[in-house]
């Protein structure tokens, strides 16, 4: 009686352990090399930009507001960011939406979320302060740079 119980038990408590399976997270560094990839974006096209990278949670990773760029670019940076996790969608697109005041969205572009290659959300990047419209490609230069994509497909 004690064996079956014994092993009922250790069967009880071992499924829930072995049923767990561990979610893509995007790291530090990770985010790191796209901050970087970002920076030498605005710099080969002259331009100042602030950086803000968050994970699928919500926390952010890292943030970086190049020299000369406005203070304000560093809030927008932040706003296109959250906007483009919250909705898993980057901010060009949803400035087409004509959603503007909708809480939670950004009507501006360069907030873009960051999927991995089997289209799970890892975070999103948002950049803000570029001249002659760099922030979304230099957002998606950072994705590129990490081998991660921008859409769930």
């Amino acid at each position: 009686m004690r064996k079956g119980f014994a092993l009922l038990a250790a069967f009880m408590l071992g499924a829930p352990l072995s049923a767990q399976t561990a979610r893509p997270m995007l790291d530090y560094a990770t985010a790191a090399k796209m901050r970087d990839a970002c920076v030498a974006y605005a710099s080969a096209h002259r331009t100042a930009v602030a950086i803000a990278i968050y994970d699928d949670e919500g926390r952010l990773l890292t943030y970086d507001a190049m020299d000369g760029v406005v203070n304000v670019a560093g809030e927008l940076a932040e706003w296109k960011a959250r906007a483009a996790l919250g909705y898993r969608v980057s901010t060009a697109d949803m400035a087409k939406w004509g959603a503007n005041g909708v809480p939670g969205t950004a009507n501006l572009p360069g907030g873009v979320p960051i999927f991995t290659a089997d289209g799970a959300a890892l975070g999103a990047i948002g950049v803000s302060g570029g001249a002659n419209g760099a922030d979304l490609p230099c957002a998606q230069a950072g994705v590129a740079a990490a081998g991660l994509k921008e859409t769930p497909r």
